[in-house]
């Protein structure tokens, strides 16, 4: 019996749970792993199942519900805009669009956003923006320019993204990719960055914590070091937050902790509040300015819906403090994480509400405990094999902390 079909035994015969596992298994590409769990409903931290059974939700669609499932400012604005006007093309200026782009910027210190839909597009288009600035306003040669990238990230499932990922079922079978268009460096490690970069390095991107690699927190001072290193070599610094941005880590961006403002900041998935892909990148005059009519565009990006809910979601990330909350919350729960002292947990990293509980590999992988902690109403989800990631929106209380560590306290013995 394969995992999906243990997956779909576990599941009451009959339910509408086992009812809607089967249909998907049977219909759907089996390109996620999903707990065998069917939601129907959610608010706040909270869901339920098509049962009925409530689960405390501790992934946030990875880090896409920082605001929490439904928040009614956010959802009174898209039903709002929804009644006037959803989608325009860019042929057109509407009336949400500026004050948008000027709430992000202003936000971002940073003076110029290009609106996309998903974090993988934003990704993408900090790419096209880095080789473009790098032919245009340093003269590299078409075709020559180099963006450093460092192993075990995630970025993305586009094409060009996983041509440049150190995990081989990310790459492997996808191909051809481009040679030397991407040097792979050790992440958390500045010499290496150093000596990577050549005359045609346009750009570093780098994820500020590294959160599919199992919640890597580099070491105090990389990013700051970093930054030095590009400024001083001329490449731009370009930073991935779609995980680690908007409140998530304790600061409104990652890169706050340490001061940096990079050259380009890529954002998504807590953009929108959960409701529908909205992504951006913020950068310069020097770097966005260089973009003229026809050179990048997007059907969806930036429609009136999507700015519509961005502008909410982001008065309720700053209105109601959520990277406090997250930093006070995180601290909390860290701590009494590592408290518990379980024998199967090696140890405890992460920032803020983000944070990653290491199985012993002598214990086996995340992924039973996982299922461990769904039956006991918390839902978590394993990455990079061993690590329990837990994210929850960022509203989530100590009350409701305290709740779920009393459950995870049983599963981890």
């Amino acid at each position: 019996m394969d995992s999906r079909t243990q997956d779909l035994a576990k599941a009451q015969p009959g339910s509408a749970s086992a009812t809607s596992i089967e249909r998907a298994e049977r219909y759907s590409a089996h390109n996620y792993h999903p707990l065998p769990v069917v939601l129907a409903r959610g608010e706040g931290v909270w869901v339920w199942d098509v049962d009925g059974k409530r689960y405390l939700d501790m992934l946030s669609s990875y880090s896409a519900l920082n605001q929490g499932h439904r928040h009614p400012r956010i959802i009174q604005a898209l039903k709002e805009q929804a009644d006037r006007l959803t989608l325009v093309s860019r042929a057109f200026y509407t009336d949400l669009f500026g004050l948008f782009c000027e709430r992000l910027c202003t936000l971002a210190g940073q003076e110029m956003a290009l609106l996309m839909n998903s974090g993988a597009e934003a990704v993408e288009t900090a790419i096209k923006t880095a080789r473009m600035w790098g032919v245009r306003a340093r003269g590299v040669p078409r075709d020559r320019a180099q963006i450093v990238v460092c192993e075990n990230n995630f970025h993305g499932r586009t094409t060009t993204i996983v041509g440049f990922s150190s995990e081989p079922q990310y790459r492997d079978d996808f191909g051809p990719y481009a040679p030397g268009a991407f040097p792979m460096i050790p992440y958390d490690d500045v010499a290496a960055l150093e000596r990577a970069i050549t005359p045609h390095t346009v750009g570093f991107l780098v994820e500020p914590i590294q959160g599919e690699a199992g919640i890597l927190v580099p070491s105090p001072g990389y990013l700051r070091a970093a930054a030095e290193v590009c400024r001083r070599r001329n490449v731009l610094l370009m930073f991935d937050e779609v995980q680690t941005g908007l409140g998530r880590t304790g600061k409104m961006f990652c890169c706050d902790h340490e001061g940096v403002k990079p050259d380009l900041l890529i954002l998504g998935k807590a953009l929108s509040g959960g409701t529908l892909p909205v992504s951006a990148v913020l950068g310069s005059r020097q770097t966005l300015g260089l973009y003229q009519p026809g050179d990048h565009g997007s059907t969806f990006g930036g429609s009136p819906l999507a700015c519509a809910v961005g502008l909410a979601s982001l008065e309720v990330i700053v209105e109601e403090r959520l990277p406090e909350r997250a930093a006070d919350t995180g601290a909390y729960f860290m701590e009494r994480l590592r408290a518990l002292r379980s024998p199967r947990v090696d140890h405890v990293r992460g920032r803020g509400l983000l944070i990653g509980v290491c199985i012993k590999d002598a214990c086996g992988p995340a992924r039973p405990f996982c299922e461990a902690l769904q039956a006991e109403g918390i839902l978590a989800k394993e990455t990079h094999g061993q690590v329990i990631r837990f994210a929850p929106p960022l509203v989530i209380s100590r009350s409701e902390v305290d709740w779920a560590l009393e459950r995870i306290a049983r599963v981890l013995g």
